[in-house]
This record gives C-alpha cells, sequence and structure tokens, in this order.
C-alpha cells in the first residue's frame, strides 16, 4: 500500500489541499472545472482569467497532431492542442515567473478528454510536452501544471506503460491498486448514474445518500471527485459543494467566478441568536382608539430580507409572531419604482408622489404631514432614523422640498415642522448649515440640542434635536450597537407623557444600504437590529394597551433573492438581482387596537389614512 503521507503529497501537486478526512470545505473558483472548455468563443483565457483550476480540452488524434474538437467531423486545421492551450499556457506560465497564475497559491489542471485512439494520442502528447521542459512536469516542479488523462484512457494495468509526466481521470467503480492509484490524478463520473435530480431544490435524501457515499468512498481513497452531466446553476453548485465534490464543472467560468468571488457577501451566519419579546395579544385587533402609534419602516425591507434575518437568527423573529399583515403596493406616481423619497411621503402625507420629492405632490405643491396634522390633536410626534436624519425617509415626515438630496434646506424645514423629537446623524446638515443662524432659530423654537444618546438620556421634557456624530449611525457590523432601540425607548418615555398620545416613526435606514451594496451579512444584521427595535414597541405596546404597531418597509431594495439557509445553523445564502429598488409589494405587519385595518392589499398612501383613523380623532 502506499502511505497516505504520499497520496497527500501527491495531491497537492495536482492543486489540491485536501485533509485526511476530508472535511467539506468552502470551494473557490481555483476548484472549478471548465468542462468542454474548448467551446468557449475564447478557449483557454475565458477560463484562465476567471481562475479555473481544471480546463478540459476534447482531442483527437490526426495525420501526426492533435486537434481540439468534440467530434470528428469539428476538426479544423490550426485548431490544434499545441496552438490553442500548450504553447499559450508555457507564455503565462513564464510571464507568471513559472507559476500557472499570478497568485502563487493558485494550481492548474489542463484535463485532456482523448475521443479514441489513446495510443497514439498519449504517444503524441508525452513527445510534445517534453519540449516544454518542467512546465507540465509535476515530479520535477511542484508548480508544474498537471495533464489530466480523461475519456479513451487505458486499461489501469497499463498507466505505467507510460511517463509519469501524464495523470489519469478514474472512475469510483474500478478498482486500483496502490500504484494505479498513484497515477490517478481524480476520481469522476456522470451524475445521472446515481440520481434524475436535475439541478433544482435539493436531491431526495435515498439519491442524496448515493452522491454522497459515492464522494466519501472517493475520499477514502484518499482523491479529488468530480460529477459531469451537472445543471451548470447557482443552487447546483452549492448543493454540490454541500455533498462534499472537490470539483465543479461548469460552461460559464466567469458566472462561477462570480458566485464564488462574492461569497462573502452573499452569505451570512450568525453567531449567536437573540431571543425576541413574546406578546401577550390582548389588545391585539382590538376595535378601540389608538392613543399612540409608532410606525417602523424598514427602508429597502422585502420579504426576502425578512426572511434572510429570520433564517439567520435561527428561525427566531419578531416579525413573524405579528397576527395581521397586508401587502404596500409602492408605485410612485411617476414610476412603477419608488424611491425613498415618493415612498416615504405616501405613508407621511397620504399623497402619491414623484421619485426625489420630499412631502410635496406630483406637481410640486405642499403636502401636510402627519405630525402636522395629529398636532393640531394635541398629538406629539418623535421621528428617529439609524441613518443621516436628512435622507429621504426621515425627511419625508418634517421636510419639504423637491430633491432629496438638498440636506441643508431639508434640515431648515424643521423650523416649520411640528416635530417635537427627532433623532438621527448628518449633524453638519444643522450646524453647518448655510442659514447660519438656523440652531439659534431652532433653539427659540424651544428645542434642546443633543450630540450624544448620553445626552439625550438625561432629557426630562420638552423637544429634542438629538444630532449624533456619523460614526454613531455606523452600521451594525461596525459596531453601532442599540443606538435604534435606545433611541426609541428614551423618545417612548419622553412622549409617553402628553395625555393626547404620541406618534413615532422609527426608521431601520441601512437595510437598504446592505441592499444597494448587495451585500448580504450587512443587510441580514441590519434586518435583525430592526426586528429587535420591533420587540421594543411591541413589548411597550403591551405595557400601554393603547398603541398600535405598524412595521413596513418603503420599498424591497436589491431584489434579493434566498438560496440557502438553515434555521439550526443561523445561515443564509442569497443573490441580487440589482443594486437598486424593485417593485415588489412589501409586507404591512400591525399589533394592537385597529390592526385589522392593515390586512389586505393597498397602496402605500392609503398607511396614511388608516394611521389617522387608528386615532379615531374627533
Amino acid at each position: 500500500m502506499v502511505k497516505r503521507l504520499s497520496l497527500v503529497c501527491l495531491l497537492g501537486i495536482v492543486g489540491l489541499s485536501f485533509q485526511p478526512l476530508y472535511a467539506q470545505q468552502k470551494l473557490t473558483a481555483n476548484q472549478a472545472h471548465s468542462h468542454n472548455d474548448y467551446k468557449q468563443q475564447i478557449p483557454l483565457l475565458t477560463a484562465y482569467y476567471a481562475g479555473m483550476g481544471s480546463i478540459e480540452a476534447d482531442i483527437f488524434y490526426r495525420d501526426g497532431e492533435l486537434f481540439v474538437a468534440h467530434e470528428r467531423s469539428e476538426i479544423k486545421p490550426g485548431r490544434t492542442l499545441q496552438k490553442l492551450y500548450l504553447d499559450p499556457l508555457a507564455a503565462l506560465y513564464k510571464e507568471n515567473g513559472n507559476h500557472p497564475y499570478p497568485d502563487a497559491k493558485k494550481r492548474l489542471q489542463l484535463v485532456i478528454d482523448i475521443k479514441e485512439d489513446h495510443e497514439h494520442a498519449l504517444s503524441k502528447l508525452i513527445e510534445m510536452v517534453k519540449a516544454y521542459g518542467s512546465l507540465f512536469d509535476w515530479q520535477q516542479n511542484p508548480d508544474a501544471i498537471k495533464l489530466v488523462i480523461s475519456g479513451d484512457v487505458p486499461a489501469a494495468d497499463h498507466f505505467n506503460d507510460y511517463a509519469e509526466i501524464i495523470s489519469f481521470d478514474g472512475r469510483p467503480d474500478k478498482t486500483y491498486n496502490a500504484a494505479q492509484l498513484a497515477r490517478i490524478a481524480m476520481i469522476s463520473q456522470d451524475l445521472a448514474h446515481y440520481t434524475v435530480w436535475n439541478g433544482k431544490g435539493t436531491p431526495t435524501p435515498p439519491d442524496l445518500q448515493k452522491l454522497t457515499a459515492v464522494v466519501a468512498k472517493v475520499h477514502q481513497m484518499g482523491k479529488p471527485f468530480r460529477f459531469w452531466n451537472t445543471k451548470d446553476s447557482p443552487n447546483t453548485w452549492k448543493e454540490l459543494e454541500r455533498i462534499g465534490v472537490d470539483w465543479i464543472g461548469t460552461d460559464h467560468p466567469d458566472a462561477l467566478k462570480s458566485f464564488y468571488q462574492n461569497r462573502p457577501k452573499l452569505e451570512y451566519t450568525s453567531p449567536k441568536a437573540y431571543v425576541p419579546y413574546q406578546p401577550n395579544y390582548k389588545s391585539d385587533g382590538a376595535p378601540k382608539k389608538a392613543k399612540n402609534v409608532i410606525l417602523l419602516i424598514g427602508d429597502g425591507m422585502g420579504l426576502a430580507q425578512i426572511q434572510a434575518g429570520l433564517s439567520a437568527n435561527f428561525g427566531l423573529s419578531n416579525l413573524v409572531n405579528l397576527k395581521h399583515i397586508g401587502f404596500s403596493r409602492t408605485e410612485a406616481a411617476n414610476s412603477d419604482f419608488t424611491d425613498s423619497a415618493a415612498g416615504a411621503t405616501a405613508m407621511a402625507t397620504g399623497h402619491k408622489t414623484n421619485n426625489r420629492y420630499i412631502s410635496l405632490d406630483a406637481q410640486g405643491r405642499k403636502l401636510t404631514r402627519i405630525p402636522d396634522t395629529l398636532a393640531r390633536f394635541g398629538i406629539k410626534s418623535g421621528i428617529i432614523s439609524s441613518g443621516d436624519i436628512t435622507d429621504a425617509t426621515p425627511a419625508a415626515f418634517y421636510a419639504q422640498q423637491i430633491e432629496r438630496t438638498m440636506s441643508k434646506e431639508i434640515a431648515a424645514d424643521l423650523q416649520n415642522s411640528h416635530v417635537d423629537i427627532l433623532v438621527g446623524s448628518n449633524r453638519k446638515s444643522f450646524t453647518a448649515n448655510t442659514d447660519a443662524g438656523l440652531m439659534d432659530k431652532l433653539a427659540q423654537k424651544g428645542y434642546s440640542y443633543r450630540s450624544t444618546l448620553d445626552e439625550f438620556a438625561t432629557a426630562k421634557t420638552g423637544k429634542q434635536l438629538v444630532l449624533l456624530a456619523d460614526s454613531a449611525t455606523r452600521k451594525v457590523l461596525d459596531g453601532r450597537g442599540n443606538m435604534l432601540q435606545t433611541s426609541l425607548q428614551k423618545t417612548i418615555q419622553l412622549l409617553a407623557a402628553n395625555p393626547k398620545g404620541f406618534f413615532i416613526m422609527a426608521e431601520g435606514a441601512q437595510i437598504d444600504h446592505g441592499g444597494h451594496a448587495n451585500d448580504l451579512p450587512f443587510a441580514v444584521t441590519e434586518q435583525q437590529d430592526f426586528d429587535r427595535l420591533v420587540g421594543e414597541a411591541l413589548k411597550f405596546a403591551d405595557q400601554d394597551g393603547e398603541t398600535l404597531v405598524i412595521v413596513t418597509a418603503d420599498h424591497e431594495t436589491g431584489g434579493l433573492s434566498l438560496l440557502d439557509a438553515s434555521y439550526q445553523k443561523g445561515m443564509v445564502r442569497g443573490n441580487f438581482s440589482t443594486d437598486d429598488h424593485t417593485n415588489i409589494m412589501v409586507p404591512v405587519f400591525a399589533y394592537g387596537p385597529g390592526a385589522k385595518a392593515f390586512m389586505g392589499v393597498y397602496p402605500n398612501n392609503t398607511i396614511f389614512d388608516k394611521i389617522i383613523k387608528a386615532y379615531q380623532l374627533k
């Protein structure tokens, strides 16, 4: 028997670093196999620049040459193995300082699938590659490009008839002795040999057992494994990795490279779960007047983001505990695709408007915002954001501007608003405003300026302008902490003293940022932070008994789809179809008095009317 050490060393030369027990590894493009590579518009280079670790060329021996083709009828003058593969690889190898790739850690094998007449083809191949010195000689050069023979290969007991510069592609149903096994670089088999699975969803348990068994068998032999005839899709790639294969075949090297390259931004596993609040439902759906309303807006939060947060929190969530659920249609007045300005304006004023407009109607006329409407009845309001407080969503509740980026003009509009508490970042739009006296004017309006949450915590009464450092609203992954929950708790404490009631809008601003960045860990951790905010609101609603909590989004961002998830592992993997907003309906969750009114499907601007109706104002 060949000692395990020698087998592991051999595998290292092949270009794979396998652990003896073959623990499941996260694959990269360098563990990808460019199937029928010669059919690419640019043979070799498409796969090479995608970082493929294995590249396949089919060959025929004709008139003393090795031609690259899948069928005899496809043989064409000039399309030789030497011209399309060997010479270009030699040039690249030299350019990389005698490495297959610029990254010396990356390996490369050239799989040569002999279609017929292996005796003449192998003799010609061995003769040819000797001219390249140590480029293909793995015995002399640990950085060599491995030559692996597949297709019409000699019988195993004839492997040693051929120079050791070449290795072979084995089959799992064949028995090899130690000497023969030492000549095998990998073992492959047709996926259809074990299953009819078409790459969608997951294989059936019996088929999965067959697939994992053959991979385990090959790993016990100390060899890497590859299935051929596999569906070329992200779902297939992740399922094959889960099964434990070592080479993923593809006809789309660039797509597979992107799949692996973007992996850190497309999958997330939570280190631990947070425990949601369990509502008591005593006032939930009660047909009585709501004294207070808390509107929570997860900017960019669609159903996929909610499901991602749920999966990553081991199947636990505050949102899934809510019973009254509807859907909001988010179209703007001038487009079926809304931005945050039009989306928030619809909820803040009850009117659809154009994208980028802040609480102006589609003709540019000023609209009455919900804090202003409620102020006439003695109801006080607070606006909170885990981001820029002059950004579109919070701005729609206190400003009126024709362009959402007019940050300083938006800040100045607070003078004309009935908002009592404003909490968020982008301090400079207020303190360095073009109106140099803005802060003094706001002070004259009764606002106490606070620059930190600790200062805000000391407030006892009165209007509060809490302008935090931008670092205080950095993303959760960078350490923002409980900024949202702390802000909501204090705002509730101050406004609950008002006998007429209150309205609070709190925004989870950065779920949207994660969607725009196509960054799933970013989006998921922001959604989970927002979900914890939901728990705080529900807790108060139960204590108070007169508070309606509404949770929704202004739109969905990123076109997120989920490819894999595990409640047991707290893991989720996804993919984004855009870096912009989509017009997918967003959910509306409601809890407390009047919650039933939020069930059904309706335009987003009717949320305003439902809120006003919930107060039963007279």
